[in-house]
């Protein structure tokens, strides 16, 4: 199940050859295993992970599922999930207890997807490492020496580890398209001559705003 696509997670659901219980069990143990090490994740919380999860079958064994239904999702800690931590990645909100669902997280309930816990970021997302955490820094799997990028860093990590199978995307569309023209303004000779990237001065990092 830890190669398996989302689609292939989809139907092996459906089908009842698996679980969601059992599923979630699995990344449940991974977590456990590897993220003192990794530091993916800020927040784990087994048992309300396994009480969606339990849900989740009920839902599937009445014919109701969805395709995300029962599949354990990553979130980054900057979602507020109601009983649920949510930091920000920030220590003045270490004790923060989401009193409602964000937009995507209730899309994501309504699905019947699985909260796996909350993820490593850097604080208040101001920061492209995932360095700069209330909560310490998070190191790529793949080379403990290099950062895994950021400010998702957690999240990004957590998925390449195979400790949780997806994550949802953190950036608007807005978001997107400011990233791919810093990043157009600063490759050599692609600033140059594109329109609105001439003399193009990148401003300060600014945090997604879906969970507000």
């Amino acid at each position: 199940m830890l190669n398996a696509s989302l689609k292939e997670i989809s139907t092996a659901l459906a089908q009842r050859k698996i679980s969601s219980v059992e599923l979630t069990r699995l990344f449940l143990a991974r977590v456990e295993k590897l993220n003192a090490s990794l530091n993916a994740f800020i927040t784990v919380d087994a048992e309300k992970s396994l009480a969606q999860a339990r849900a989740a079958d009920e839902r599937i064994a009445k014919g109701r599922a969805k395709p995300l239904t029962g599949i354990p999702i990553a979130h980054k800690d900057i979602f507020v999930a109601k009983d649920w931590r949510t930091t920000c990645g920030s220590r003045m909100l270490s004790n923060f207890v989401g009193p409602y669902d964000a937009h995507v997280i209730e899309r994501f309930k309504d699905a019947g997807a699985v909260i796996l816990g909350k993820t490593n970021m850097d604080e208040f997302a101001m920061g492209s490492s995932t360095e700069n955490s209330g909560f310490g820094p998070t190191r790529n799997p793949w080379d403990s020496e290099r950062v895994p990028g950021g400010s998702s860093g957690g999240s990004t990590a957590a998925v390449a580890a195979g400790l949780a199978h997806a994550r949802p995307l953190e950036r608007a569309v807005a978001d997107a398209l400011d990233f791919v023209h810093r990043a157009m303004a600063a490759a050599p000779g692609l600033g140059k001559g594109h329109g609105p990237l001439n003399h193009f001065v990148p401003g300060p990092p600014r945090p997604p705003t879906e969970g507000l």
